[in-house]
């Protein structure tokens, strides 16, 4: 190979590079301006994430659904955490459609059309699972965790009262709040994307739907370890997490044999699949004379 051959080489691997660098450049500032604009409206942003804490407490006779700041520091770190995650959140589909732009141009037209309904599908199944974390699950969770409060008995100033009662009242940390409010969204969310996934596998011919199906039970296992590890220690969210997922596999399964079965047929239209191949296999014709025999 001579020096010219491997300065060519060479200029499409630096072009790429070149390409990825500016893709990744757009794509942060796109997050850092969603960071920004999440951050000047924490306020609102938080009284929505608050909502389902604040209706479940109401549903127990409280007034009040406020939150405590245990940290001096954490009333900031609470604006921040929201910002970050509105930032990502806002800028998703600016960054969806920069690696579009960055891996479009290797595909063919056929991988083209493959891969981008995929590419949309993907955060319509987060903001999916997003919206029924927070709009099913979260009040079924809180409504559960504050079922544990207790009204304590009011002493007397005078006289003590030896069957005194001790209240259990929940003040919750904003920061702890948040944080888990956003791991079930999160953890919702990526569990919608197993359909996707599975079936672009599928698509791409690394799965297929009989595989799946014939390890439906170690996928049965593996679904309650996650639904043990990504949610808080109650069985209610632990239930609902494996109920969903696993619905959603057995939907990946349906997809996936889908997704072949169109394969089958568009390989047959173009003569490359032959349902009558294996009748003439002579071990098959063999095999067949030997069982009448």
């Amino acid at each position: 190979m001579t020096t010219d051959d491997l300065d060519d080489s060479t200029a499409p691997l630096i072009e790429h590079l070149t390409e990825l660098r500016q893709r990744l450049i757009y794509s942060v500032s796109a997050f850092i301006v969603g960071m920004i604009i999440c951050f000047t409206v924490w306020n609102p942003i938080f009284n929505f994430l608050t909502h389902p804490l604040c209706s479940a407490m109401a549903l127990k006779g409280h007034s009040d659904c406020g939150l405590i700041l245990i940290k001096l520091q954490e009333g900031f770190f609470v604006a921040i955490s929201i910002s970050l995650a509105g930032g990502l959140v806002l800028s998703f589909p600016f960054i969806a459609y920069q690696l579009w732009r960055f891996v479009a141009p290797g595909l063919y037209k056929s991988e083209k059309g493959a891969f981008l309904p995929f590419l949309i599908a993907s955060p319509f199944m987060f903001f999916l699972g997003a919206s029924f974390a927070y709009f099913v699950v979260t009040p079924l969770a809180f409504d559960f965790f504050l079922g544990f409060q207790q009204a304590g008995s009011v002493l007397g100033e005078e006289a003590e009262n030896t069957n005194a009662i001790a209240g259990i009242a929940f003040q919750g940390s904003a920061q702890e709040y948040l944080s888990l409010t956003i791991k079930f969204i999160v953890a919702f969310g990526l569990c919608f994307q197993l359909p996707v996934l599975l079936t672009l596998l599928g698509k791409a011919g690394i799965v297929s739907a009989e595989g799946l199906a014939n390890v439906r039970k170690y996928a049965v296992v593996g679904i309650l370890i996650l639904a043990a590890i990504v949610t808080p220690p109650d069985i209610i969210t632990q239930v609902i997490l494996f109920v969903v997922v696993y619905g959603l596999y057995e939907i990946s399964i349906f997809l996936v044999r889908r997704v072949e079965t169109k394969r089958e047929e568009k390989l047959r239209e173009e003569g490359y699949y032959d349902d009558e191949a294996e009748f003439d296999d002579p071990l098959i014709k063999e095999f067949d004379e030997d069982k009448d025999a």
